[in-house]
């Protein structure tokens, strides 16, 4: 009787050396180090195209706007894409674009927006050979509504005068512009 309970017990005992060897291989103490966590880049640029244009049409055919760009980088994980000397003509299905340049860009990733940066410049020259020309330190332009807007100081040339201001909003298809506040006007009497 004694040897059954012996027997048990070892038995017993084997079986439970085995389950903590067991164990104890699975928990090794590498699984309980600080394991650094993935980096990412959050400015992984995942493609790009050197000198690339784009051109979007309206329904009827004309050309609604096309832009040039030195360099276009697309980042991965925002979806927004970069440009470098980005070059715009606003057409509105008309012969007389706005022309909108800067020295950097950000487009949205659903391209409906273009965030302006450094040396901003819209200019137009109309049917009377009158040219406006805005400038500012960033701007967003909106392609398909042709509007634009800033919250920074704008300078219009045009008219025969020049006019600043901080803010502004332009409808580029109605070539009408308003600047927000601190107006100030300066123009030649005829």
């Amino acid at each position: 009787m004694l040897s059954k309970k012996i027997r048990n017990f070892l038995l017993f005992g084997v079986i439970a050396a085995l389950f903590l060897a067991v164990g104890y291989w699975n928990i090794s103490p590498e699984r309980f180090l600080d394991q650094p966590a993935a980096q990412v880049d959050e400015g992984a640029i995942d493609y790009y195209a050197i000198n690339a244009k784009s051109v979007q049409f309206l329904p009827d055919g004309k050309v609604q706007y096309e832009m040039t760009s030195d360099k276009v980088e697309h980042v991965k994980t925002t979806e927004v894409t970069l440009l470098t000397n980005p070059d715009m003509n606003i057409y509105r299905g008309t012969e007389f674009p706005w022309h909108v340049t800067s020295k950097r860009g950000e487009v949205n990733p659903d391209g409906t927006e273009v965030e302006l940066i450094d040396s901003v410049r819209i200019a137009r020259t109309d049917d009377k050979s009158r040219e406006t020309v805005i400038t500012s330190s960033r701007m967003t332009v909106f392609p398909q509504k042709q509007y634009a807007q800033t919250e920074q100081d704008v300078r219009i040339d045009g008219a025969g005068g020049v006019s600043t201001g901080k803010g502004m909003k332009a409808y580029l298809k109605e070539s009408r512009i308003h600047l927000l506040s601190n107006v100030r006007g300066q123009y030649e009497a005829r």
